[in-house]
């Protein structure tokens, strides 16, 4: 489906994304910090593409791709924190907004119409990286994975959005790159977006998530609303 053939949204008072792969495209810094724990050990340095397709799932992503490494792994918790820390150190060198995101933004601002981020990206990340980056100066509300007690899939980040917004879910709109995005959404009683072009990771088969509509580009919203 594309967005030129999706269904309109109407009586849409606040539209919320999903951060990684969706409006940023934080692979090359998520790729770098795991890529220097093994440059760090003597191993050879694998290309941003090695990395860029488990880009969403974090630190379980990165090390399973750098080093082949479960959770289960006696090291994992080790290797984790040292990944996180790479990675604070460079959250924002090499990340920026995917083609289309400022612009996007820009024309929610000038039609009046708010806009938040819903990420399971921890706090920890979180607030540094959108305070940083200027993108996210006239965002409504940024929720990260541990503000609620719950992460996606579940829907409460999404409704702790809401909240904060005094917006109801029926009248949000959610847009992520991720099926548990679309589970959140969708639980949420919002109306959901799949953006196609974003990490997708494994579980490319959009088609079969669930949401009302899909977008190639991040433009391409503006013609569902």
């Amino acid at each position: 489906m594309t967005a030129a053939s999706a269904v309109k949204f109407t009586n849409i008072e606040l539209v919320l994304f999903d951060l990684d792969g969706t409006l940023i495209d934080s692979a090359p810094d998520l790729g770098a910090a795991a890529d220097k724990m093994r440059t760090d050990r003597g191993l050879t340095s694998l290309p941003l593409e090695s990395y860029r397709h488990m880009a969403g799932a974090g630190a379980r992503g990165m090390l399973g791709i750098a080093f082949d490494m479960k959770p289960d792994h006696a090291d994992y918790d080790a290797m984790k924190e040292e990944f996180f820390q790479n990675y604070e150190r460079s959250m924002t060198v090499r990340t920026y907004a995917f083609d289309g995101v400022p612009e996007l933004l820009a024309q929610l601002d000038a039609k009046g119409l708010p806009w938040g981020v819903v990420t399971n990206k921890s706090k920890r990340f979180t607030d540094p990286l959108t305070q940083a980056m200027p993108l996210f100066a006239n965002a409504a509300t940024v929720i990260s994975g541990d503000t609620t007690p719950h992460a996606k899939p579940h829907p409460e980040p999404l409704f702790e959005a809401a909240r904060r917004v005094g917006i109801a879910p029926a009248r949000c709109l959610y847009v992520g790159d991720d099926e548990r995005d679309i589970v959140a959404g969708l639980a949420a009683g919002m109306g959901t977006v799949a953006a196609t072009y974003g990490y997708l990771g494994s579980q490319g088969n959009t088609a079969q998530w669930g949401a009302q509509a899909h977008i190639n580009c991040a433009l391409d919203l503006l013609h569902l609303l």
